[in-house]
């Protein structure tokens, strides 16, 4: 493997920086091609059957444009939908992000968890088998919020986030019966992850549990023995769509990704 090889890691905006961030701590030099699909953004109101045929053709192309030694899909709507039609498709190991189930019926008390995610997620059969599997002794609390993705796909383009709006997206879940049990929630949406602090203002006492750790170990796991530059590189960061605000930019540079593109 070159070392110059890059990872490649994919979603429908922003949200799969929560996972690259954790990454780049087991792997700090690794190279890094960063895609937002944000001529396809939003995810979580399309159906099961558009992303089935939008992403395989997508990745491909990706794939021959950088020929990544790996591809993350860091979105748990893509992952629950299209993973195994996007290993399909490619030659090359493809990681995908799952609701992290099993962890947060581990850190519950009170046994009552809440899965937040996009519509398109909480509905997947998938997120029933993981409950079934790992949190058969909870109560599975399940909400889609296409306005949390929003919130955070503002919060890194450096607009202000109200608190009203956070509190007023959540509150459908806890107002389910045995709502106010909660104490765990798995954040099912990788963008979710970026607004935890705000999420934990809005739900006090609560605790949050996300996949991008897991997805780090897995990638580091995968890729173990194989050359790294001495120094990163600076990431690409390439959207499908418009190029991102001057905001958004110098929020993905936090993330080292100086580099912008479109596609």
């Amino acid at each position: 493997m070159h070392p110059a090889a890059p990872l490649l890691f994919f979603d429908s905006g922003v949200g799969g920086l929560s996972v690259l961030g954790p990454t780049r701590l087991l792997l700090p030099t690794a190279p890094i091609v960063y895609v937002a699909d944000s001529a396809g953004y939003p995810y979580g109101t399309k159906s099961d059957a558009e992303l089935a045929e939008r992403l395989p053709a997508l990745l491909t192309r990706l794939v021959e444009l950088f020929s990544p030694r790996l591809a993350v899909i860091a979105c748990n709507t893509a992952s629950t939908i299209a993973l195994d039609h996007v290993r399909a498709a490619l030659d090359i190991p493809v990681v995908g992000t799952v609701p992290a189930i099993k962890p947060a019926a581990v850190a519950s008390k009170s046994r009552v968890i809440g899965v937040l995610g996009t519509e398109a997620t909480v509905r997947q059969l998938y997120v029933d088998d993981l409950a079934a599997r790992f949190a058969a002794d909870c109560i599975v609390i399940r909400h889609g919020s296409p306005e949390l993705v929003a919130i955070a796909e503002a919060k890194l383009a450096g607009e202000a986030i109200d608190p009203h709006a956070i509190a007023a997206a959540v509150r459908p879940m806890l107002a389910q019966p045995r709502g106010a049990e909660i104490d765990t929630i798995v954040l099912a949406c990788t963008h979710f992850p970026l607004i935890a602090e705000e999420l934990g203002l809005a739900m006090p006492g609560v605790t949050f549990v996300d996949g991008g750790p897991g997805i780090a170990r897995r990638v580091a796991w995968l890729t173990q023995g194989q050359a790294w530059p001495d120094v990163a590189p600076v990431g690409i960061a390439l959207f499908t769509g418009a190029a991102p605000s001057p905001a958004l930019a110098r929020s993905l540079d936090r993330f080292g990704l100086g580099t912008i593109a479109t596609l």
